[in-house]
């Protein structure tokens, strides 16, 4: 068997999302009236930033 190996690929991507869940919930609530549209917006930011790290760290 080989070495074990930490794997460390996902860390931006929850780090992301979970800062992006909340604030877009804020906002959503505080712009649209409406908790799930916050969400969903500040889920697609929160995945996109966390993806992006991730891929900038990997080279």
């Amino acid at each position: 068997m080989g070495k074990n190996k930490k794997t460390t690929g996902d860390t931006y991507l929850a780090v992301g999302i979970g800062i992006g869940l909340p604030l877009g919930a804020v906002l959503g609530l505080t712009i649209f009236d409406d908790l799930a549209i916050g969400a969903g917006i500040g889920l697609v930011f929160g995945v996109s930033l966390g993806t992006t790290i991730d891929s900038n760290k990997a080279k």
